[in-house]
Formats: structure tokens, C-alpha cells, sequence
């Protein structure tokens, strides 16, 4: 049935509003971008000496027994997945990426014979695990917008609990690494055990031009390596972390941003396709105005 001014009418006046809408979104998705960029920026270089640093320490260290959160388990039995998405949504795939890459390394994982825990941190993570009747162990949200470093030192407590606890053998995380504002890529990164660890991106040392391995200068330690990993892990697991909160938060704020340039680029074609069907039902109309006037006007000849 086709639909009259008033509806077509009515109909672009939404659309309207919805692209205001969505053009005021996209604004202060923009702004929260450049400020979590800044953050990540002035963080990496912290984050990868840290991790550098932490490896070269066990490295020293050789075998530490007296370090338990450095000791690996004798067998992977049940492994830990960390999920890093956003509380959320109205950012395209971002969320719907991470718990996909989740939920298929953990259908891998329990093909193999191994048990998995799943730890959420973002609203819509714990919702879409709990929907698909894969409760997470903990979850952790509220905080997507701005992750302070509380909230990392919160996370890695649990997931280190965890793992010294022997309530999982492993712990790996999932989140959006943030590469520009219309690209994020997901990573996955084994955390613990630190022997087992993913090496990122400008973490490895570059020998120096005429140095090799055998040649290296070897730092000492004071009082010894594993004293010194005993306060280097714990931070190292709350860096790594805090790392893959700013990557995911800058990454959602630039997946935000775009869908909703997008759906203000679509409401606008729909503004356009509307107007031009308002007009041509008013042409229509007008038509069939002088159609019933010429009509009436050879009738009364």
C-alpha cells in the first residue's frame, strides 16, 4: 500500500533524529579516541621494558622455586581465557569479535581433552558468555570507558589467585589491539606461566652492531634475580593487562566512532530516498487533482 505524505513525512523527521543522534555520538567517540590514544602512546614503552625486563630476570634466574607464581604446572589441564571487550554496544563487531575468537579457542581447547574457565571483563562479554550458557568464572565491568590501573591491578590479582591456586594451568587474554581508528586487530597473548609468555611487537632486544649473544652484558642483580622477579611479576601481570584494557578501550572508541559516521552517512541516503518518494507522492497527488478537475470540467460541457 503506498504510503502517504504524512507517513513519509513522519518517517524522515525520525530519521532526522536518529542522525543527530548518531553524529553527536560519533563527536564524543572521536574526542574519547584521542585522549585514550595519548594514553596508549605514553604507555607502551613502559609496558614493554617492564615485560622485557621481567624476562631477562627469569632468564638470570634459571630455576626459581622460591618464585611459585613462576613455577609451571606439570600438565595443562584447564586453562584460563580472559575476555577484553567493552561494556557497551553500538560499535559494530567489536564486541561480537573477541567473544568469537573466545568461544572458538575454547571449543579448540576442550576438543583437545582440556577444561575451560572463561574470565569477562566488559558487560557485553559476560552477557554474551552467560547467553551461550558459558557462565564466566568472574567478571569484572563498569570501567570499559576509562580502565584505570586499580582496575588491572583488580584483574591480575584474580587471575594470579587462580593460577597459584591450581584452578587453572594456563592463563591467556583476548582483546582488540588498537591500530588505527578504522582498524583493530584481535590478539591473542598467553600471559601466564611467564615462561610460556607471548613476546609482543618491540619486545625483542635487537643485538647491538659487533655483539653477540656470547659477548652480551649480563646486568647483576641485588640482591638476587629471584628476589628482584618476586616484585617484577606481579607487576608485570598487571602492565600486561592494563595494556590490553587501553588497546581494547581506544579500539572500541574508534570502532564507535565509524559505526556511527556510518549509520550517519545511511540515515542521510534514507533522508534523500525518503524526500525524493514525499515528492513524487506529491507530484502524484497534484496529478490527480487536475486529472478530477479537467474531468469535472468536461462533465458539465
Amino acid at each position: 500500500m503506498p504510503q502517504s505524505q504524512r507517513d513519509v513525512r513522519n518517517r524522515i523527521a525520525a530519521v532526522k533524529n536518529i542522525e543527530k543522534i548518531t553524529r553527536a555520538m560519533a563527536m564524543v567517540a572521536a574526542a574519547r579516541l584521542r585522549r585514550s590514544e595519548q594514553r596508549i602512546h605514553a604507555l607502551r614503552p613502559y609496558a614493554s621494558a617492564i615485560r622485557r625486563m621481567t624476562r631477562r630476570a627469569a632468564e638470570a634466574a634459571g630455576d626459581v622455586p622460591k618464585v611459585p607464581i613462576l613455577q609451571e604446572h606439570a600438565e595443562i589441564r584447564r586453562v584460563g581465557l580472559l575476555l577484553v571487550a567493552g561494556d557497551r554496544g553500538l560499535a559494530g563487531a567489536f564486541n561480537s569479535n573477541i567473544v568469537r575468537a573466545g568461544i572458538a579457542v575454547g571449543r579448540e581447547l576442550e576438543a583437545s581433552g582440556r577444561e575451560v574457565a572463561y574470565f569477562a571483563s566488559g558487560r557485553r562479554v559476560a552477557s554474551s558468555l552467560t547467553f551461550r550458557r558459558l557462565d564466566p568464572v568472574d567478571s569484572f565491568i563498569g570501567f570499559t570507558d576509562r580502565p584505570s590501573y586499580a582496575d588491572a591491578r583488580r584483574i591480575a590479582e584474580r587471575l594470579m589467585a587462580a593460577y597459584l591456586d591450581n584452578e587453572v594451568d594456563q592463563v591467556e587474554v583476548f582483546y582488540n589491539g588498537y591500530v588505527s581508528a578504522i582498524s583493530q586487530v584481535v590478539r591473542r597473548e598467553t600471559l601466564l606461566p611467564l615462561q610460556r609468555a607471548t613476546v609482543l611487537e618491540g619486545e625483542v632486544e635487537e643485538e647491538p652492531a659487533g655483539e653477540t649473544p656470547q659477548r652480551r652484558v649480563v646486568p647483576e642483580y641485588e640482591p638476587d634475580a629471584a628476589a628482584v622477579l618476586r616484585r617484577l611479576v606481579p607487576d608485570y601481570v598487571e602492565i600486561s593487562i592494563y595494556r590490553a584494557l587501553l588497546e581494547s578501550t581506544a579500539s572500541e572508541h574508534g570502532a564507535r566512532m565509524t559505526a556511527m559516521r556510518q549509520a550517519s552517512d545511511n540515515a542521510t541516503e534514507l533522508i534523500d530516498t525518503l524526500t525524493l518518494q514525499m515528492n513524487r507522492a506529491r507530484q502524484a497527488e497534484i496529478t490527480q487533482e487536475i486529472m478530477e478537475v479537467v474531468a469535472g470540467a468536461e462533465g458539465l460541457r
